[in-house]
């Protein structure tokens, strides 16, 4: 894991910073582009349990299923795993005087939030997501 920026070139989908603001609002913004946090217990799914799916807010990318999708505890959407390996990048984070894995989308290097290693069995995994960095997506 390394630092890499967000708007690193390597990415698939790449905006200009003023494309990203026009297409995301405020909050979605500062998390998925400058790594901000929502605060707790605020976001609009994080006690959500609809059956569904959970995409990328700035490209679409499917990154979570529902039935993956738990009640933690700490007022951020939580998942047991991604819906694959593919689709979430996984990089070192020291902010905040912390050392944490920051999960982002693969596709564009929006940031999403961390994984930390106290989720439930089989892979003990919960990956803390902002509500601002996803859309959920009802069944077809």
């Amino acid at each position: 894991m390394s630092i890499k920026p967000i708007d690193d070139p390597s990415y698939a989908v790449r905006k200009s910073d003023a494309d990203w603001r026009q297409q995301l609002d405020p909050m979605q913004y500062q998390v998925a582009r400058h790594a901000a946090t929502e605060r707790a217990f605020t976001g609009k799914y994080w006690d959500h349990f609809k059956p569904g799916r959970y995409d990328c807010i700035g490209c679409g990318t499917p990154l979570f299923k529902s039935d993956s999708k738990f009640d933690a505890g700490c007022g951020w959407p939580s998942y047991a795993e991604p819906i694959n390996a593919d689709v979430i990048e996984y990089l070192r984070d020291t902010t905040h005087g912390m050392v944490r894995v920051e999960v982002r989308c693969r596709n564009c290097g929006s940031h999403l939030g961390h994984v930390f290693d106290d989720g439930p069995q089989p892979r003990g995994e919960r990956y803390c997501i902002n509500s601002a960095a996803i859309n959920f997506a009802p069944p077809d």
